[in-house]
């Protein structure tokens, strides 16, 4: 299946564009639902990454990271490929510069990771053609990864003489390290199954579907699916998890770690949204977070 994918919100269902203009590296926008879509928008590149387009992402996971009214992030790219990696261009340029400049610019790189690593709403990558590169690390620090099942993946720096250092962290923790040296030193590409099994996707839109317009349709609804399950759960307690498994992650099971998850649990409990998803519960209806789009949608342990 080779297909454009479009975007799953329409204007319709759009509350507010970031943006400035169509034509801007990457689009932003946040739903009714408060779900923000970014969307890299270089598809004449292949999404392929330069400074202006790391410095763009960034600048918006710091804005929503911060905006109350967001619940989740789509990262999504327009065109034929989700990204091509690093622009050779932009990376011959930058050879030419001073390691000082080079360290700038890897770091910026390197905190475009960390930022959407540990932004405090699930994250969702939606992943159609290449994803190669930098484009692994930002499917790897997402939360949940959907694939179409034209989506292959490589780890290709070594052909260039160069290596994947800033995404390695979250590659490596990913897939583990023995799955990592393989793809990082033979540079093979891999396809969506594989990558499944490997751990980088977590579902694939298994359409062989010869009409493109039926299969990115099908692509949303397995999109959408997802979301509507998101969206029936604790903003709260979603935020909560993603701290839980990044402690669970980082530290030893001793006796700091079980009095750090007592307390967690202690926490939330008592917490407003705690007591309103345990009394909803009881009340047999809706919690206050599921709004009138996802009433009904999503699992409900009764």
């Amino acid at each position: 299946m080779t297909s454009k994918i479009t975007p799953v919100f329409q204007y319709s269902d759009t509350a507010e564009i970031l943006h400035a203009t169509a034509s801007d590296p990457v689009l932003c926008t946040i739903s009714r639902q408060g779900v923000a879509t970014l969307t890299l928008n270089r598809p004449d590149k292949a999404n392929a990454f330069d400074d202006q387009l790391i410095a763009a992402i960034r600048h918006y996971l710091q804005q929503l990271a911060s905006r109350a009214e967001v619940s989740a992030l789509v990262l999504r790219a327009e065109g034929k490929h989700f990204s091509a990696g690093a622009d050779l261009r932009w990376m011959k340029a930058m050879a030419r510069k001073k390691r000082h400049d080079n360290l700038n610019d890897a770091q910026a790189l390197a905190w475009l990771m960390n930022e959407l690593d540990t932004f405090p709403h699930p994250t969702i990558a939606v992943v159609q053609g290449s994803a190669f590169g930098g484009a692994l690390g930002l499917i790897c620090c997402c939360d949940i990864a959907l694939g179409s099942q034209d989506a292959r993946f490589s780890l290709s720096e070594v052909k260039l003489g160069l290596i994947p250092a800033t995404i390695a962290p979250y590659v490596c923790r990913t897939i583990g390290q023995r799955q990592a040296r393989r793809l990082m030193l033979t540079a093979e590409t891999v396809d969506a199954d594989t990558a499944r099994q490997l751990g980088i996707l977590h579902e694939i839109c298994d359409s062989n579907d010869k009409n493109t317009a039926d299969s990115a349709s099908l692509f949303d609804e397995m999109l959408q699916q997802t979301l509507d399950r998101l969206l029936a759960n604790s903003p709260a307690a979603m935020a909560q998890v993603k701290t839980l498994c990044k402690l669970c992650e980082q530290r030893p099971i001793d006796t700091d770690l079980i009095r750090q998850t007592s307390e967690m649990i202690a926490d939330i409990r008592v917490s407003p949204q705690g007591q309103e998803g345990l009394n909803a519960f009881f009340d047999k209806r809706h919690p206050s977070w599921v709004t009138n789009n996802t009433a009904g949608q999503g699992d409900h342990n009764e």
